[in-house]
């Protein structure tokens, strides 16, 4: 089965969501800004994994690194480039990180470079 993971990635803290071909979530889970959580969280999840989209803010450099030597595919989105529609239902940072996650799985991310 494939995944996808999209972060929202905040100072402090990041929302990562895992979510399958067909958009169900598989993962859900705000957590602190720890490398070694955060990889500990996706383990289970590496070998399905398509990509992991870190949203491309101030601090993603360090987060970015570590999950590449981890053995991640990791993307680095481009928030002007992958805006969502004006007046959705929901924006937050739960739908932001599916957003995220849903932009890998149809090939229409915009990413940045790392």
């Amino acid at each position: 089965m494939k995944l996808y993971c999209g972060i929202d990635l905040h100072s402090n803290n990041c929302v990562v969501v895992v979510s399958d071909e067909e958009d169900r979530i598989v993962l859900e889970r705000r957590v602190r800004n720890e490398l070694s959580g955060i990889v500990e969280l996706l383990a289970r999840y590496v070998a399905d994994l398509v990509g992991v989209v870190v949203e491309s803010t101030y601090n993603w450099y360090w987060l970015v690194d570590g999950l590449q030597a981890a053995g991640h595919r990791v993307h680095l989105a481009n928030p002007a480039g992958n805006e969502q529609y004006k007046g959705l239902k929901y924006t937050d940072d739960r739908h932001d990180a599916r957003w995220l996650a849903k932009l890998l799985r149809l090939g229409i991310l915009r990413e940045g470079y790392i």
